[in-house]
């Protein structure tokens, strides 16, 4: 190549870095101010949360992180049975849901059966109709059954998943029927080739929709609310709504703060330490 041309094309290139430096500083900028405002509040709740309480509404305080904020929440809510009952909630939910979203999931994708898929689209209304338009009917029922306030009632109106199940539908796909045939020949039944194909092949479909289904029971707040009477039924979001609420005459900011990082905290922690995995699962669930 002739070099009275490098000049020129060396020119050229760095006119063409720079506009494209540009472009990603036009996009990134924005984007990091919106995320920044975003997240003031989590940032303000988690000072206050550590702060001494004289300092509370002194936006310049500045202090070493306390602990007694906490202290004093636990020792005047039992934020310890709160934990324990959405644990078990929780655990108990996604336990049955794992159960039923990999028999619909595969019963839906591998079983051809007469009107299997007007089914499958009259099973995916479900995901139109919101939460709280069930509620009267849902209380009707634990009402009749005597399970207002019990922690199976809480539970029950959630064990089948409507996104579940189309999650893993939509893995279930993506398998080779090679492998189900295979395990056929080796003489498999058909729950030996659920566990020992399909389960292990379905890890990223359960960790998607688990993190969703924890995060939402984790969060629950207008169903639990329904149906508990008593202190020692009551989850961690019901809780914390009744320790804010008795603050109403005057409220206490540091405490209230703490108590929500201890309901948070949790789920934030998990999100940190698994967003990779939970991105990653989407994209290979086929999901969007």
């Amino acid at each position: 190549m002739n070099n009275t041309y490098k000049p020129a094309m060396t020119r050229y290139h760095g006119k063409r870095t720079r506009k494209i430096n540009i472009n990603k500083l036009l996009v990134y900028i924005p984007m990091f101010s919106l995320l920044f405002i975003s997240t003031i509040p989590l940032l303000w709740i988690i000072r206050t949360a550590f702060i001494p309480q004289s300092l509370t509404l002194d936006l310049t305080a500045i202090a070493a992180p306390v602990l007694d904020n906490f202290k004093r929440v636990l020792a005047a809510a039992p934020f310890g049975k709160y934990y324990g009952n959405t644990i078990i909630i929780v655990v108990g939910v996604l336990a049955v849901q794992f159960v039923l979203i990999t028999l619909a999931g595969y019963a839906f994708s591998r079983i051809d059966f007469y009107g299997s898929k007007a089914l499958f689209v009259l099973f995916l209304s479900q995901l139109m109709i919101a939460p709280e338009v069930l509620i009267l009917p849902n209380y009707t029922l634990m009402t009749k059954w005597g399970l207002t306030d019990t922690r199976i009632g809480i539970m029950l109106p959630f064990f089948a998943s409507a996104m579940g199940t189309l999650i893993v539908r939509q893995t279930i796909k993506t398998i080779p029927y090679e492998l189900e045939e295979a395990a056929k020949v080796d003489g498999a039944n058909l729950f030996q080739i659920l566990w020992k194909v399909y389960v292990p092949l379905l890890k990223p479909a359960y960790i998607s929709f688990g993190m969703i289904s924890a995060s939402f029971q984790w969060n629950n707040f207008l169903w639990p609310l329904v149906m508990t009477d008593s202190v020692e039924k009551r989850p961690l979001s019901l809780g914390l709504a009744m320790f804010a609420m008795s603050y109403e005459t005057g409220a206490q900011w540091s405490d209230v703060s703490a108590a929500t990082v201890l309901v948070c905290a949790p789920l934030l922690i998990l999100f940190i330490i698994f967003q990779r995995q939970f991105m990653e699962s989407f994209m290979h669930s086929g999901i969007k």
